[in-house]
């Protein structure tokens, strides 16, 4: 079962971009592990604090090695040296999944494949 976690991270005044910067590898690192689909912290183009955290897992197995592993845990090391509050961060089952678009290309906030 697909596993999405998705939510946001404020960083102290002005340490947003330095925190992204420091944090690319890690998210590169991240992404190889098993499991993991799409791992990406994103700037908020319309807050200098804010960063939105996307992640897809394979299953809640995945999630779970990723966060008994090392690359959580320098995540959370780089989240407090740049002053990381205010995190709101769910994850979600998705026990359906299709596009948004249908054969013809419309998009569609239905479920229609099933």
């Amino acid at each position: 079962m697909t596993i999405l976690v998705a939510g946001t991270v404020e960083m102290a005044p002005g340490n947003r971009d330095a925190a992204l910067a420091d944090a690319a590898a890690l998210m590169a690192d991240t992404r190889s592990q098993k499991g993991c689909v799409h791992y990406v912290w994103a700037a908020d183009p319309t807050s200098d604090k804010r960063i939105y955290v996307y992640e897809y897992w394979d299953s809640t197995e995945d999630l779970a090695a990723h966060l008994a592993g090392p690359f959580y845990g320098q995540m959370l090391g780089l989240l407090g040296k740049y002053g990381a509050e205010n995190a709101q961060v769910s994850k979600f089952r998705i026990d359906l999944e299709e596009p948004v678009y249908d054969p013809e290309g419309n998009p569609r906030a239905d479920f229609f494949t099933g």
